[in-house]
């Protein structure tokens, strides 16, 4: 079963309900919450998300929202080390290190699904679009 780590855009993409890209994020949450795959994500994450959807909604709503979210993915932690190696690392985005180095922390975690995947270059974890990661699953 794949771990895969899930970015705050795909994240967005499905409480926003971002056209053309809000398909693939429910398609993939919906794998984490049938058991198919298991998703992960990071502290800051949901901080971003809450702050961007808060702009949206009112906090109960986000809150519950995130609540939810958190029912089918786990948090992974985020440590000293991991926001050492983020602020040491060739990364040109702190946020995107820091995700990248949370999910080292997860030792199984071998993909990371963002629609951002230029900003990822410096990652030793495969790096894909939630759409090229359905693809690829489903001809297995």
């Amino acid at each position: 079963m794949d771990k895969v780590l899930i970015d705050t855009d795909v994240i967005l993409d499905f409480f926003l309900d971002r056209s053309p890209y809000a398909d693939h994020a429910a398609e993939v949450l919906g794998l984490s919450e049938t058991g198919k795959i298991n998703a992960y994500v990071t502290p800051v994450m949901i901080s971003n998300c809450y702050y961007i959807l808060r702009k949206t909604a009112k906090h109960d709503k986000v809150v519950h929202s995130l609540k939810l979210l958190l029912t089918i993915v786990d948090v992974v932690s985020m440590d000293q080390k991991a926001v050492l190696n983020a602020l040491n690392s060739k990364f040109k985005d702190l946020e995107d290190a820091l995700q990248h180095f949370s999910a080292k922390n997860e030792k199984d975690i071998k993909i990371i699904l963002t629609r951002n995947v230029k900003d990822y270059k410096e990652s030793t974890i495969a790096v894909m679009t939630p759409e090229i990661y359905l693809k690829t699953i489903s001809k297995n």
